[in-house]
């Protein structure tokens, strides 16, 4: 196949699955067009790696058409916002239009779980299984890729307290999880990116290679770092009173808290063998994550 494969969300932030993605694909010899928001450090890294990098908003289809031209695969890929429906319902529009042969999108997990009967409080995930909903009577040739959590989006942000407090702080109770590595889910994308046709319509579920509490993981990320690390099961009222300090966005802030409740529900509690089976290795473990970002992870000298 020598049209290129659009990737969407391509410059990235904690968690992207798009920047392995392009990595692997343009190791492979893949012409890939990458679709950015704008042109910074993340935009120009691109293009030294060997993509095209179009600027273009999701939000704007006729900017979406202008970058799906000639391109007959596609990537969506989209950080956490309270327009990712319609950016979704834009990129199938257009993708529908031009015949794309294939239509990946990265979606989560706990859209296994939902229904019209079955929901979630985060408008995220709603609008994530909205999402598949139209994805699905479009009749566009779609893979759907579903992760659990990333290891990035959980413990980036809780880095401050384990380089100061030798601890992961977060109101997660007893509840299991099983978080994949955005890196990985980007390898997993690349080899379907790669060779799309024998994946149309699947559903592959993305897990790291075990489901563990926080008190395993904290023992996991103390074999990374050389450390002693302890999980403290900070109460849910005190988790969220600091989000707010934050003054996040009111949707990132209602997706965070919503997530953290569903992780003490232990509704991440899931497993599977997917990534073994699409990328042929085992998934990168907690200790590897936190050995691979121990700069992140330590103390300043």
């Amino acid at each position: 196949m020598s049209s290129k494969i659009l990737v969407t969300g391509a410059a990235g932030g904690v968690g992207s699955t798009a920047r392995e993605a392009i990595r692997i694909l343009l190791s492979k010899g893949r012409r890939v067009r990458a679709m950015v928001r704008a042109v910074d450090e993340r935009a120009e890294s691109l293009k030294k790696m060997g993509a095209e990098v179009v600027v273009a908003d999701l939000l704007d289809i006729i900017a979406v058409r202008d970058a799906m031209q000639g391109c007959a695969v596609v990537y969506f890929t989209m950080s956490v916002s309270a327009s990712y429906l319609e950016a979704a319902m834009n990129l199938a529009v257009v993708a529908k239009n031009l015949g794309v042969e294939a239509f990946v999108n990265l979606s989560q997990m706990t859209v296994s779980q939902m229904s019209e009967t079955a929901t979630t409080n985060s408008t995220q995930q709603k609008q994530h299984w909205l999402a598949e909903q139209m994805l699905r009577w479009s009749g566009l040739p779609v893979v759907y890729l579903r992760p659990t959590a990333f290891y990035d989006g959980l413990f980036m942000p809780a880095a401050k307290g384990i380089r100061e407090q030798n601890a992961i702080v977060l109101p997660f109770g007893e509840g299991k999880t099983s978080p994949i590595a955005g890196t990985d889910a980007g390898s997993a994308a690349a080899v379907i990116l790669d060779n799309p046709a024998p994946h149309i319509g699947k559903v592959y579920e993305l897990t790291g290679p075990e489901s563990m509490t926080m008190t395993g993981y904290a023992e996991a990320f103390s074999r990374g770092l050389g450390r002693t690390i302890r999980f403290v099961d900070t109460p849910p009222q005190v988790f969220e009173a600091k989000l707010r300090d934050l003054e996040l966005p009111p949707h990132l802030l209602n997706h965070l808290i919503a997530m953290a409740d569903l992780h003490r529900q232990n509704r991440y509690d899931r497993l599977t063998s997917t990534f073994k089976e699409l990328v042929g290795r085992p998934p990168m473990s907690a200790e590897e994550f936190a050995k691979k970002n121990i700069a992140v992870f330590s103390p300043a000298k």
